[in-house]
């Protein structure tokens, strides 16, 4: 197969910062991507409706003469979120869901839920309205090794999540594990789970042998060799439980090379064309357009996009690095490295 014609894909995990990055990272994802959910953990946090709508406004602003790139807002989920919010999520056009980050579980998540079940008067009322969950499913205690935090996150917090609310609408976000996509799959239709190309293509090896690639490195961070295989054959499957969901998280060149780097991998330049590559190389990219162009969209109850794109398969080279805020640059995942894809 040398080209592959789809409806245009979704986003359904972009974090496109604020104030001068959106100069950058709004143009990168619009040229890929006709929706994106954009995550709320700005400085401060997105914590209300209004204020989400504040964001789409400035967000909108750097989209492109000519695009029609749509976001969906997320609000930030506090201790102090009250239930009243969730219905005027519900209410609003744009406004799609609520996110929960385990305080201190990555970028600017200091503000996040410190004990799930403080905030459970308001997980009710978005069981009731049907109001999408999105979960950073770690766990963050100190005594927790790195790689085992998303395990003790199925086990501690979401396994008795769902005994207590079984219709809660949930979205597992950037599954890294075997045990996540498990998970996943033993739940009913009301969880989902989205899988980034980072973790489709690259594993702890690629990050830790030969000398550290702070590019490689992400929360949850990359893990063994069986848990990318699992996610591959997840992904590609075809089951409509999983879909496309970047984590593109920007991060200039000196906060991500230095002695306590930032953690994100810059997908957004060419997010769809490492998606192709990843289900090319185990022959499924048949599966690609329900994966990144249906499956989410219907979770989401959206209707599906109509537009379609086009990508081919021809050498693809990842520019070194872009331009980013004032007079510093940002180097995308994969950079310098040629990709077998190309969107035309």
């Amino acid at each position: 197969m040398n080209s592959i014609t789809l409806l245009q894909p979704d986003d359904w995990h972009a974090h496109l910062r604020d104030g001068l990055a959106l100069k950058r990272t709004v143009p990168d994802l619009a040229k890929q991507f006709a929706r994106a959910i954009c995550m709320p953990n700005l400085v401060p946090p997105v914590k209300t409706v209004e204020e989400a709508l504040a964001y789409r406004e400035r967000i909108l602003a750097h989209v492109p003469e000519g695009n029609n790139f749509d976001p969906r807002m997320v609000l930030y989920f506090t201790d102090h979120t009250s239930p009243d919010e969730v219905r005027k999520i519900k209410e609003s056009e744009h406004v799609n869901a609520i996110k929960l980050y385990p305080a201190g579980a990555t970028t600017n998540s200091n503000n996040g839920v410190s004990d799930i079940r403080k905030v459970y008067a308001v997980i009710e009322q978005l069981e009731e309205h049907q109001v999408p969950l999105l979960l950073h499913g770690e766990v963050t205690h100190n005594h927790v090794d790195i790689f085992d935090r998303e395990k003790r996150f199925l086990d501690e917090v979401l396994s008795p999540l769902l005994k207590q609310f079984p219709k809660l609408k949930v979205v597992l976000e950037h599954i890294t594990t075997s045990d996540a996509a498990h998970f996943v799959l033993e739940q009913d239709r009301n969880v989902a789970a989205t899988i980034t190309p980072q973790h489709l293509l690259f594993n702890r090896n690629d990050m830790l042998v030969g000398g550290i690639k702070p590019y490689f490195y992400c929360l949850p961070i990359l893990k063994r060799q069986t848990h990318q295989t699992t996610l591959l054959e997840v992904a590609t499957s075809g089951n409509p439980k999983f879909f496309l969901g970047t984590d593109s998280a920007p991060h200039a060149q000196n906060a991500k090379e230095n002695a306590c780097g930032c953690a994100g991998c810059y997908s957004a330049p060419n997010a769809i064309e490492l998606y192709a590559q990843a289900f090319d190389q185990v022959g499924k990219l048949e599966r690609l357009e329900g994966f990144a162009s249906h499956f989410g969209a219907d979770f989401y109850g959206l209707p599906r996009n109509t537009s379609t794109i086009t990508l081919v398969k021809e050498d693809n080279l990842v520019p070194e690095s872009f331009d980013y805020l004032d007079n510093q640059k940002i180097i995308p995942l994969h950079a310098g490295k040629t990709l077998q894809w190309r969107k035309v």
